[in-house]
């Protein structure tokens, strides 16, 4: 899979969910110090874009019904055993790219 340019790392702040688009599918990014981490944004419970869910810390909440997810790992929290899609990033020259997950993700989205 190809990367696609997504934004220069210095206007991805910290503390933020930004929306975006990677090969057609609706992702956001959240920045935490130098690393920076991309997901499918959609709940896995009820499909709504996670992108507008309230983020404090590493722990994203839910807009819907209030689950969580820690973005770190993109576990869920509550309720655990679940999981967000977690999709490649790479850093390079300043410039955050993503990717579309491996195949065998992608099934379980």
């Amino acid at each position: 899979m190809s990367d696609e340019l997504i934004v220069p790392l210095d206007e991805l702040w910290g503390d933020e969910l930004v929306p975006c688009t990677v090969a057609g599918d609706a992702v956001f990014l959240v920045r935490f110090g130098d690393e920076v981490r991309a997901y499918r944004d959609k709940c896995p419970h009820q499909g709504v874009p996670l992108s507008e869910g309230h983020l404090a810390g590493c722990v994203l909440t839910c807009r819907a019904h209030h689950h969580t997810f820690d973005l770190r790992s993109g576990r869920g929290e509550n309720p655990a055993g679940v999981a967000l899609v977690r999709y490649p990033v790479r850093i390079a020259d300043g410039r955050v790219f993503v990717s579309r997950p491996p195949p065998a993700t992608e099934a379980t989205r």
